[in-house]
């Protein structure tokens, strides 16, 4: 585990197995990575997996966090030089990974993006949620996230467990916290990116049923933009899609054959062939 001044960590995820090739979790904005721990088992086999863990309390700008969580990725990839690097961001995440992308172009060799919120700007809502939650008690606060929690998830694909976990990851954040999140998001513009120096494959996860954000065609969009990238359509899932049961990430990057570290034993028998649908 490294650690800045200011506590943002990388978690291993998995015992350090420095043979494999790094993979590092950008969490969303609760900022735990609460819904990647189902698909950690399936991609044990293939990845040293680290998870990024943002606290409760940050109020860290796009600027700062960027710089910082590339320094971790890095002192992760001094300690054991030479393996190649896929980063992974979902939804709060997918923005942090566009921006380090872009910043250090030679991070990472692979980039996966889960429903990214880059859309949440052209959102009209998200700005008054971030004014709107700062002011909220944090009782109040909390028993909002329930609401929200609903609109993240399709309650029929995820177990009774991984939803408490998603909740409790949720309060875990203070209001002013997760207003200051939003109102990041509501900073992020795409357009500012200088997105024409990424040159690493994408692949980006887009759910059809998502309530929160309109993630199939902004997953549309951003292909526009980066020219290596390739859809995979979730047609059932919701925005938290790594925390259904019917989901299987490590079964999803075997079948797009862009992943060539990843070993045949991760892909379980048996893995639903709907988890990897329809390319666009």
């Amino acid at each position: 585990m490294i650690a800045t001044p200011k506590s943002l960590r990388l978690l291993a995820c998995t015992p350090v197995t420095a043979s494999r090739p790094l993979f590092v979790f950008l969490p969303g904005m609760d900022g735990s990575g609460a819904s990647f721990q189902p698909q950690v088992a399936g991609l044990s086999t293939g990845f040293d997996i680290r998870c990024l863990s943002i606290p409760p309390d940050d109020l860290r700008g796009w600027e700062e966090l960027t710089e910082h969580v590339a320094a971790l990725i890095q002192m992760e990839q001094q300690r054991h030089p030479g393996r190649k690097t896929t980063v992974c961001g979902e939804s709060f995440g997918g923005c942090l990974a566009l921006r380090l992308i872009t910043r250090f172009p030679k991070l990472c060799d692979q980039l996966i993006l889960v429903n990214p919120a880059s859309s949440a700007q052209r959102q009209p809502w998200i700005g008054a949620c971030s004014s709107l939650t700062q002011l909220l008690p944090t009782p109040i606060y909390q028993l909002s996230t329930f609401s929200l929690c609903n609109l993240l998830i399709a309650s029929h694909r995820v177990s009774r467990p991984r939803r408490h976990q998603l909740l409790a990851a949720m309060q875990a954040v203070s209001p002013q916290s997760a207003a200051w999140r939003l109102a990041l998001l509501r900073q992020f513009r795409l357009e500012d990116l200088p997105l024409d120096r990424v040159r690493q494959p994408v692949l980006i996860l887009a759910s059809e049923a998502d309530r929160l954000l309109p993630s199939q065609r902004e997953a549309k969009r951003l292909a526009r933009f980066l020219p290596d990238t390739t859809i995979v359509q979730l047609p059932d899932s919701g925005h938290a899609c790594l925390l259904e049961n019917q989901l299987n990430l490590s079964a999803i990057l075997k079948s797009q054959d862009l992943f060539s570290d990843l070993p045949a034993s991760t892909l379980p028998i048996g893995a639903p062939a709907q988890a990897a649908a329809a390319l666009l």
